[in-house]
């Protein structure tokens, strides 16, 4: 069951950071949401974590990463972005989980746990984290930890860059285990440029480019074609990028 069907731009200033970039205004006219997965893939600058910040901003999520933490009436937004947005919702349900993992500040969220368990009011911080510190594990194990211990059934999840911190094989294992939560009545909005994360099947891609926004299919996204051609012609790109001019 989807929660949210779209997200639209709405009286925000033509100019300036973020509203100037290509993808960001290209808002304006919405962005249909998958009940299931949708993808943002791009070159880096296109706007991808500029607009997942500001969903996440949007819908409440602490933005270090964590879940809704915060009453939406009484919160001020933390970015520019975010006051112009505006959510369809799919349905008058509400998820009963939610949460907004990135990989650029999941040390920040480690230490925030690690400080609520030592705190005696709020001991107990690693109860949904597999019950230890995410200092005390690899970064890939626990940042993979958070997503097959803290992530439960009917939640709303954004994701920035998951494969950051995992290896091809642990890719893989994360495509398992967001099947399982799709399969549970999940959506997830997901930055990323693997290749193997934005195979999963029953997804929509959308390519961010120096234009706007496009719904693209896997094999025409730049990634995977870019990867492909590497893979299948490896000797002679390295002799190009790196022979001597």
């Amino acid at each position: 069951m989807p929660f949210l069907s779209s997200i639209r731009l709405d009286d925000a200033p033509e100019d300036g950071f973020p509203f100037s970039v290509p993808a960001i205004r290209a808002l304006r006219e919405g962005l249909p949401l998958h009940p299931k997965v949708t993808f943002l893939v791009g070159e880096n600058g296109t706007g991808k974590s500029t607009l997942l910040e500001a969903f996440a901003d949007k819908w409440g999520f602490d933005l270090q990463s964590g879940n809704r933490s915060q009453s939406l009436m009484t919160r001020d937004y933390m970015t520019e972005l975010a006051p112009y947005l505006r959510i369809a919702r799919a349905a008058p349900g509400k998820p009963l989980d939610g949460f907004f993992l990135r990989a650029e500040s999941f040390y920040n969220f480690a230490t925030a746990l690690d400080e609520l368990e030592n705190d005696p009011w709020t001991r107990n911080g690693y109860f949904s984290y597999g019950g230890k510190s995410l200092h005390a594990q690899s970064h890939g194990e626990s940042f993979f930890s958070v997503f097959l211990q803290r992530f439960g059934e009917q939640g709303f999840y954004i994701l920035d860059e998951p494969e950051a911190a995992l290896s091809p094989a642990r890719q893989l294992s994360f495509l398992v285990r967001l099947h399982d939560l799709v399969n549970a009545h999940c959506q997830f909005v997901i930055a990323t440029h693997a290749p193997i994360i934005m195979g999963y099947p029953d997804a929509w891609i959308y390519q961010l480019t120096e234009s706007g926004i496009e719904r693209v299919e896997y094999d025409a996204t730049e990634h995977v074609s870019l990867t492909r051609r590497f893979l299948n012609h490896r000797e002679r790109m390295l002799n190009q990028l790196l022979s001597e001019e």
